[in-house]
């Protein structure tokens, strides 16, 4: 460092990565932000430094990591990010630091709630009126909450919308082509409701520990992303050091996007939501580095790519109507039922009992106090199970959702509203042709 540029603050922190947790420091200066990656690494291990003036720093969200309120994720300009995880302590007064020097291009937040963030952003009002599109509310909704592309165990979650993947061609037009977005995924299938009720309500601890719950895995976690990103790195890699060296048995394996939907109708213990991956990113249901993932045992077949739903003849097709569905008229009057069970008033309490939306108890903010614990072993292993198990988003809104306006109805709002060109770039898929004959 030279000239006019001093370092403000240095601190210790861990920079977190898909791959690992990486020891270091964290040094701010009067015109940028240094991370020093202090791990000792053979000559062959990457180290990961980095620097970024202070000028291209966009957004800081609060972040949560194993449950403690101690992280933050910085966004820059050009679409990096970084999550850095701190003290509680410390983690405030780094995000003090940085907003002291008023970094010019960035949006400031402060140290107001994911809640308080979501009301004044105006995002739910623009996706009301059509402005955003179901898919970039929900991407904006995972980010307020706490979810993040750094963090297996906090990765975006996005919804199964569809109930029909048998059918040689999809009917966006057929309700019944959609999945009840109004209850989690462990009871859509209706006949699972007493089980995992009888579950809930049979549940004692005799310690009073555990509370009662509905289900014993999460709708998020880490195994779960990398059970359906096991065909990409480095997630193959990742995938491979959880199962101790190896790839896990070819059965457990996801090779079919049709089983999978099954398997999960039948099973209320399976409770596995999907990733944004589903609606963008053809390239994780295909096998394109041939790996070895083994032979199924019934049918002695080689896992090879993803088996698809017959009315998509390739991944791309794939991902081109399943986007489509995504924005259907059905699941834009629907979505705000899934987002109270995710992010909004069903996520606790005694709404989230009434809908059959309780899990276990390590997967909720405050549940557990890792600075509490005393013994390195315990912590440790705490720790180890919240990062596996998945952590429920941080709750964005105690009411109700409203739901979306019709298409006709955001039509008709934007054509009365004063001072504006109507957009109908928006309403390209409901506009009809109409031939018009002239006569000279």
């Amino acid at each position: 460092m030279s000239g006019k540029e001093k370092t403000v603050l240095s601190q210790e922190c861990d920079l977190v990565t898909l791959m690992s947790v990486v020891k270091g420091r964290l040094d701010v200066t009067t015109t940028h932000i240094y991370f020093y990656d202090l791990r000792q690494v053979k000559e062959d291990v990457e180290r990961l430094d980095f620097k970024c003036p202070l000028y291209k720093l966009q957004e800081v969200h609060l972040r949560q990591y194993n449950l403690r309120r101690s992280a933050i994720e910085i966004y820059l300009i050009d679409q990096t990010n970084y999550f850095l995880n701190f003290t509680p302590k410390t983690r405030n007064r780094v995000l003090s630091c940085i907003y002291n020097l008023r970094p010019p291009n960035l949006m400031y937040h402060g140290n107001r709630s994911p809640a308080d963030r979501l009301r004044s952003s105006g995002l739910t009002q623009k996706w009301i009126n059509r402005e955003l599109s179901n898919f970039d509310y929900l991407m904006h909704l995972n980010t307020l909450a706490g979810r993040s592309y750094n963090d297996l165990s906090q990765y975006p979650v996005f919804p199964w919308i569809l109930a029909d993947y048998k059918s040689d061609h999809l009917d966006l037009n057929d309700p019944k082509t959609f999945r009840d977005l109004s209850k989690p995924v462990g009871v859509v299938n209706p006949r699972n409701e007493a089980e995992v009720r009888a579950k809930y309500e049979g549940f004692e601890d005799p310690t009073g520990t555990v509370a009662k719950f509905h289900y014993g895995t999460h709708y998020s976690n880490s195994a779960g992303v990398l059970h359906y990103l096991v065909r990409v790195e480095p997630f193959t890699t990742l995938h491979i050091e959880l199962q101790s060296g190896r790839f896990d048995v070819a059965d457990r394996q996801f090779h079919s996007i049709p089983q999978t939907w099954n398997l999960l109708m039948d099973n209320p213990n399976d409770v596995k939501e999907l990733i944004p991956e589903f609606f963008y990113f053809p390239e994780f249901l295909k096998n394109l580095n041939n790996f070895d993932l083994g032979i199924l045992q019934g049918n002695k077949k080689r896992v090879h790519d993803v088996i698809l739903p017959p009315w998509a003849s390739t991944p791309e097709e794939f991902i081109s109507l399943h986007r489509k569905a995504l924005e259907s008229e059905h699941v834009s009057l629907n979505l705000h039922h899934w987002i109270d069970l995710i992010f909004g008033y069903k996520q606790k309490g005694p709404a989230a009992v009434e809908a059959l939306n309780v899990f276990y108890y390590c997967s909720y903010e405050g549940a557990v106090d890792l600075d509490s614990i005393k013994n390195e072993v315990e912590r440790e292993a705490v720790e180890g199970m919240i990062n596996n198990f998945g952590q429920t988003p941080r709750q964005l809104l105690k009411e109700p959702h409203p739901q979306r306006l019709t298409w006709e109805a955001a039509f008709a709002k934007m054509l009365k509203a004063d001072l504006r060109r109507p957009d109908f770039t928006q309403f390209l898929d409901h506009l009809s042709h109409t031939i018009i004959t002239v006569s000279f």
